[in-house]
């Protein structure tokens, strides 16, 4: 589950005081009648015709008999028939020019009703398409605000790693993090049966206006014709009584006005792009949102009142038994909901996570280098060069730049050049493993001076980079480009940063080789190290000084890989 910023912020950050009074703004600006948009009463109990017709008295149904036997249809078919003509003049009776039985036809009175439902129905499709679809998640995380006020401020703040973390200073992470999770679950079994409704209701209700809005109202409007008999656009309930039924089925299941918290979170989630907006009046928005909501669910109300939708679902599919039934939706919100936490809790501990490498990076930085600054690649992007080339892996660079200048000439060359020219291993394989590994280092600063100038304006791939910024083309295919030449320099860059880290290994293996002074390991000491290191132990002590100072070093670039990588 992605997160959407700015909605998971409001999810989040807003304090549950605020969210009160919010709630209390809507309830006192809103005009919204509470009346049921559906009242089952309206729906006329469902007929069994078999069971009806099997019924009625012997003469009865020796008339139907008789009638059968000139019309070349069943008894039942056409006591079923009678029955149908009697529902088409109750449906004209209560509601005069939606439907003529007789012809089976939907007549301009009820495409006028479609169509204003569809137009009613339309103000919340924007809302709930873009608002749901982008986070349910965060969505259920900011109704859960308003519903389990006490259960979102723990949640929100006895899972935050810190405060997990302030007792248990050296526990590892994977510890830390379980332990998140095992709150987190403590949290939610504490959540009572009058909050799980309460949600429930909210998501369900949320569902069903989706569902109503998002509903195929296309397909209905455009099975209409010009009918010039009746001077309007008509259409048979055969050819769409199954999307009305459906429809009915929809609207059954919508039979309250959507809690207030819920259409707090649809507002709020409409306004979240613009809050902090220069002059924005809040009240003045919601206002205007609550008017068009209160328009919508006057619609939608009112074609529930109007037209007796059960009634002609049942004479187009001429059966009148049919009754609309409820939609199910819903029920999958505490896992969602649960899952929107996990997912928190994962991202704040990737987060402090990458706060605690990144401080023990700083000191093991500060430390390897005696407090000098790094060098970084002049024409990467950096706090000193902003506008620079985009480089992921630019600490990396830096951080060779610097050990290069800092610590490799200056101090440890001093100790692996006697080896690379006097040196006489026992293994011709070690000394063309050390020559190898001595001269990647040795050209380190070259090559990345190398690249540098390649990512720089006039370099080969700054100039793409540089270029494709300043495209005038349609944004996926500048992006693309982008994308491409970001991606070519991070691959060399990666490529650097690797062969020096893997020549720093390789130089630690020979020289801890060169130092255990005994055969038969895969690196062995040198014949000569008597002569090379000389009487006393200065040379000795400085090497192994060297195997730890270029362990630091490779524990450092093993750090600044995890950090780079985002891990």
């Amino acid at each position: 589950m992605g997160e959407n910023g700015t909605f998971n912020r409001l999810a989040l950050d807003l304090s549950l005081d605020e969210r009160v009074n919010l709630l209390d703004k809507l309830k006192n600006q809103s005009g919204i009648s509470r009346d049921p948009l559906y009242e089952e009463t309206a729906i006329a109990p469902s007929v069994d015709t078999e069971q009806q017709y099997a019924g009625l008295p012997w003469y009865s149904r020796l008339w139907f008999f008789i009638l059968s036997l000139f019309s070349g249809r069943t008894p039942l078919k056409l006591y079923e028939g009678r029955e149908l003509q009697k529902l088409g003049r109750i449906i004209d009776d209560r509601a005069p020019g939606l439907y003529d039985v007789n012809r089976g036809l939907l007549l301009p009175e009820f495409y006028r009703e479609i169509t204003g439902l569809k137009e009613g129905a339309r103000f919340f499709y924007t809302v709930l398409d873009s608002g749901i679809n982008r986070d349910r998640g965060a969505f259920y995380g900011f109704l859960g605000s308003l519903e389990m006020g006490a259960i979102h401020a723990r949640l929100s703040t006895e899972t935050v790693p810190g405060h997990i973390a302030a007792n248990r200073t050296e526990a590892p992470e994977a510890e830390l993090r379980h332990r998140a999770f095992d709150i987190m679950e403590e949290i939610l079994a504490e959540i009572t049966e009058e909050e799980r409704a309460a949600m429930y209701a909210n998501v369900r209700s949320l569902y069903c206006l989706s569902q109503l809005a998002s509903f195929l109202f296309d397909r209905i409007i455009m099975a209409f014709s010009p009918n010039p008999v009746v001077s309007g656009m008509t259409c048979s309930v055969s050819v769409i009584w199954e999307l009305l039924s459906n429809l009915n089925n929809i609207l059954f299941s919508l039979k309250e006005i959507p809690p207030m918290p819920l259409m707090e979170s649809l507002f709020i989630f409409i306004l979240q792009e613009r809050i902090g907006e220069a002059g924005l009046d809040i009240n003045a928005e919601i206002e205007k949102l609550l008017s068009r909501a209160e328009k919508s669910i006057v619609v939608i109300r009112e074609f529930n009142r109007q037209v007796p939708l059960t009634l002609i679902a049942r004479c187009g599919s001429r059966n009148l038994s049919l009754s609309p039934r409820a939609i199910s939706g819903g029920e999958d919100w505490f896992a969602i909901y649960r899952e929107y936490w996990r997912h928190h809790i994962e991202t704040q501990f990737n987060e402090y996570m990458r706060e605690r490498r990144s401080r023990e990076l700083a000191n093991a930085l500060q430390d390897f280098f005696k407090d000098r600054e790094l060098r970084f690649p002049e024409n990467a992007a950096s706090e000193f060069n902003p506008n620079g080339f985009p480089l992921k892996e630019a600490m990396s660079l830096s951080f060779l730049l610097t050990f290069y200048s800092v610590a490799f000439i200056p101090e440890i060359n001093g100790f692996l050049r006697p080896i690379l020219i006097d040196g006489e291993f026992y293994r011709r394989e070690n000394r063309l493993e050390f020559t190898e590994n001595y001269n990647e280092l040795i050209k380190l600063e070259d090559v990345i001076r190398k690249f540098d100038a390649a990512i720089s304006a006039v370099g080969d791939m700054g100039k793409r980079y540089f270029q494709a910024k300043g495209d005038m083309s349609s944004l996926p295919v500048k992006r693309r480009k982008i994308q491409l030449v970001t991606e070519e320099a991070s691959e060399e860059a990666a490529e650097i940063s690797e062969r020096a880290k893997a020549a720093i290994g390789g130089i630690i293996n020979i020289l801890k080789g060169i130092l255990k002074k005994d055969s038969g390991g895969k690196y062995e000491s040198l014949s000569n190290l008597t002569q090379i290191a000389g009487k006393d132990s200065t040379f000795l002590v400085g090497l192994a000084g060297t195997v730890q100072t270029l362990e630091k070093a490779y524990q450092i670039m093993e750090q600044i890989s995890i950090m780079e990588a985002g891990r």
